[in-house]
């Protein structure tokens, strides 16, 4: 009895290793073959994806050329929002195999939340990664897609991919981590506009307070003396030229503006000439003249002959004309003078002075 429950014994554990290996192999068969199938789908299919992606963003193109007015903004700020946003560019990963499962093949790393993509943002922020230049081609972000990975390092889109192309695996260019993440961001393009916006700015401003400062140099003068006096000679300059180009252009109107100038102002003195004299008094033409017996002048001014002197008389159209500037003339002669002057009142011919006159 005690022979044949042994002999029972080994045949169930023959038969349970059996079982076992027949799995085991089952679940190598399988993860080898979902591996082959996988790469030849993608090496198969991947073309016809692009012929496909490529007529997809034709029609794409097409149709937001023909959009007009509300459609295209709307289209705009649908793929404004659209860059703006931030997403994982690896793609899901396939279901686990049997082998996986049961732990005879490592399987995929687990990907990362939420919450330490958030971690590994705030890392890369700490470092400054963004603010660098990309360090595969060295150059600025700008406003080119930019990638972050799992690491924490940044780079541009297309040189990782062309990094990833020509090394032939998937590791970091910095510290040469594999199986890593992508995620898409901003940061380096949101912090190009912040500075495009900052020098716009300050070139605006710039030119303001340049403007205004030329404004004031050319209105207020500098203390400083010698900058005072070259200040003044410009300005001294600037009227002589304008003066020089409006004789240049019209010498008759200048002309004109001149003669106008002198007859209102003859007409102003004038004015002010025949306000303020006043007619003598007896005592004043008595004292007048006395000034013209002690001048001892008994000749006409006009008529250059001679005169009578005062209290003597004369022939009847010869008589003398005392004025209140103490000048002598003929009645006759003065009489002639004035007859000359219509719109003004007459002058005195030797002085030029407003008078009264007396006969004497």
């Amino acid at each position: 009895m005690e022979a044949g429950v042994t002999e029972r014994q080994g045949m169930t554990a023959k038969t349970t290793s059996s079982n076992n290996l027949a799995i085991t192999s089952a679940a190598f068969q399988d993860h080898i073959a979902r591996n082959l199938l996988d790469q030849t789908l993608s090496s198969s299919h991947n073309p016809v994806k692009t012929i496909h992606g490529r007529k997809a963003s034709t029609d794409a193109c097409r149709k937001r050329e023909r959009d007009t007015g509300t459609q295209k903004q709307k289209h705009l700020q649908k793929h404004q929002s659209q860059e703006e946003r931030e997403y994982v560019l690896d793609p899901a990963p396939p279901r686990l195999t049997l082998a996986q499962k049961m732990g005879l093949v490592a399987s995929p790393p687990r990907r990362l939340t939420v919450d330490e993509w958030t971690g590994v943002k705030v890392r890369s922020t700490q470092q400054g990664d963004s603010t660098q230049p990309c360090v595969i081609c060295r150059e600025e972000f700008r406003l080119q897609p930019q990638v972050l990975l799992s690491c924490s390092h940044v780079f541009h889109r297309v040189c990782l991919r062309a990094f990833e192309r020509f090394s032939g695996r998937k590791c970091c260019p910095m510290c040469r981590k594999e199986q890593y993440e992508t995620r898409l961001i901003h940061d380096g393009a949101r912090l190009f506009r912040q500075q495009c916006a900052t020098r716009i700015q300050a070139c605006w401003r710039g030119y303001v307070a340049r403007k205004w400062y030329r404004n004031v140099k050319k209105t207020n003068p500098p203390k400083d003396l010698r900058l005072r006096r070259k200040f003044f000679e410009k300005k001294l300059e600037e009227l002589n030229d304008s003066f020089l180009q409006y004789c240049r252009t019209d010498v008759e109107a200048f002309l004109s503006d001149i003669d106008r100038t002198l007859s209102s102002s003859r007409r102003v003195f004038d004015q002010m000439e025949s306000e303020h004299v006043s007619e003598p008094r007896n005592e004043d033409w008595d004292r007048i003249q006395n000034q013209v017996i002690r001048k001892d002048v008994w000749e006409c001014a006009i008529c250059l002959t001679s005169l009578c002197s005062p209290g003597q008389g004369g022939e009847v159209g010869r008589r003398t004309v005392l004025l209140s500037c103490s000048h002598l003339f003929h009645q006759r002669c003065l009489e002639a003078f004035e007859s000359f002057c219509v719109n003004r009142r007459p002058t005195c011919p030797l002085c030029r002075s407003a008078y009264y006159k007396r006969l004497v």
